[in-house]
């Protein structure tokens, strides 16, 4: 099983495929670097040599994934935060920052609904 930059890859995946599975890394980064590292795609993770396994990690050591792309990630989102910009005062309530709807939906950043005693829908 092949172990790059901190995490097992899937044996059976294509290796186009498996790569992916490392954050950070996602389908066009993962052809570019197997291009770089002169590997066909189309090979199975557990098929790969020693050697090839050793090309990938170094052209995945150019490239910021796993547990340093994380914290620049929070990084980013503690900084919109803290400057209190309209990104940072949505991600501090925990609503969708991108423009979407919420008066209905935005349940996945809402959470679970919270009933309101007394409303009810208008009577036209």
């Amino acid at each position: 099983m092949a172990r790059i930059a901190g995490i097992d890859l899937p044996k059976f995946k294509k290796i186009k495929i498996a790569l992916t599975y490392i954050y950070g890394i996602g389908n066009t980064t993962a052809l570019q670097i197997l291009e770089a590292a002169d590997i066909d795609p189309e090979k199975k993770a557990r098929d790969l040599t020693d050697e090839e396994i050793t090309n990938i990690r170094t052209e995945i050591g150019d490239i910021k994934v796993e547990g340093e792309l994380r914290s620049e990630v929070q990084l980013n989102i503690k900084r919109l935060m803290d400057i209190g910009c309209y990104r940072g005062i949505r991600h501090r309530k925990g609503l969708p920052l991108r423009g979407q709807r919420t008066r209905t939906n935005a349940r996945q950043r809402k959470g679970k609904r919270k009933t309101v005693a007394g409303k009810k829908k208008a009577v036209k």
